[in-house]
């Protein structure tokens, strides 16, 4: 019989599908669900610095709008002030405590000094590993890119030197060179590379003429960015690699493994297609291990990549050019232009 178990920044998965960060994560009744389903690990919904400066500033305006109510009034409440992240560490705890497979945490933060309090004070609450979500959108036109990249592997050593569980790094494909960043990053020893984060995108409604925010889930098909940076990066890095965008089924799941992903990140599947989608994943993996012929997950993963393909130009350029002159003849041959 086909054995899904795998290894993740040092701990044993049941299965290589872990629940991405999100909403979902905060709920005990979806935490067993998805344990129910097999799911192999489960990310936390991330703890944005943005989030609970906000809150805070808005837990400030409330409790000082009635202190001009009355002249020999100085304050209608006692002195307060928000709790910070203690809510969000409260709730993470609580997850962790009754979680049977491993609880991997998420931060999103701004400042230096917030990323090593946070990353200090969430491995206080047990979880097993922590994810750092280092999306950040571009600012200012001074910046440049080294820049950005020396604020971020200066974050990733702090963090790293700050706790001893394992650290991942959530990376977004936009850097111009993101290969030789991978390498740096991965020097610092961190534990695996989720690839990749997925970005907010604003939206405009023309007919209201107003900024809207949709959710943004991910589509069918958006695994293939992914899929070519684990198959470059197998062989070549000494951190795990976690596929994540557009894994959608048992399918998406067993090419991302082929490529050398160590494991994968579901996320907008079981918002489509609820929670019991990971036993369906599972299952198509194993029925197509069997028909195969693989005993393990370490079997076949990483026999399509780049490393171990027989096709050395499969993830460049070259397969990119002759890909798009034979498609233009496929698809002249379907529809004649004269």
């Amino acid at each position: 019989m086909a054995d899904l178990t795998t290894t993740y920044m040092g701990l044993k998965l049941k299965s290589p599908i872990i629940a991405g960060s999100c909403n979902l994560s905060m709920k005990k009744e979806n935490v067993k669900a998805m344990e129910e389903a097999g799911v192999g690990a489960i990310v936390y919904k991330s703890l944005f610095e943005e989030q609970v400066n906000f809150e805070a500033a808005d837990f400030d305006e409330s409790i000082a709008a009635y202190n001009d109510r009355h002249a020999e009034m100085t304050r209608i409440y006692p002195e307060m002030e928000h709790a910070g992240p203690k809510e969000f560490l409260t709730n993470l705890k609580k997850i962790k405590e009754i979680a049977t497979v491993p609880i991997i945490a998420s931060i999103n933060a701004l400042y230096e000094e917030t990323w090593v309090e946070y990353a200090k004070l969430i491995e206080e609450t047990g979880v097993d590993a922590l994810e750092i979500n280092l999306f950040k959108a571009p600012k200012k036109f001074e910046e440049t890119a080294q820049d950005s990249e020396a604020f971020k592997l200066n974050i990733i050593k702090k963090v790293k030197k700050a706790v001893k569980i394992p650290v991942a790094v959530k990376l977004s494909p936009f850097y111009s060179s993101i290969l030789n960043l991978i390498s740096d990053i991965d020097k610092t020893g961190v534990s695996s590379f989720v690839l990749f984060n997925k970005l907010f995108e604003p939206e405009i409604d023309i007919m209201d003429e107003k900024p809207i925010f949709p959710f943004n889930l991910s589509h069918k098909g958006d695994h293939r960015l992914p899929l070519r940076f684990a198959g470059l990066l197998y062989g070549n890095i000494k951190a795990d690699i976690c596929s994540s965008g557009g894994v959608f089924d048992g399918d998406d799941a067993i090419k991302l493994l082929l490529a050398g992903a160590q494991s994968v990140q579901v996320v907008s599947t079981l918002y489509k297609n609820k929670i019991g989608q990971i036993a369906n994943i599972n299952k198509r993996i194993k029925d197509w291990m069997e028909d195969k012929g693989y005993k393990t997950i370490e079997d076949f993963r990483g026999k399509l990549s780049r490393k171990n393909c027989k096709d050395p130009y499969v993830y460049l350029r070259a397969q990119y050019v002759d890909a798009l002159l034979h498609s233009a003849d496929e698809l002249l041959k379907k529809h004649p232009v004269i």
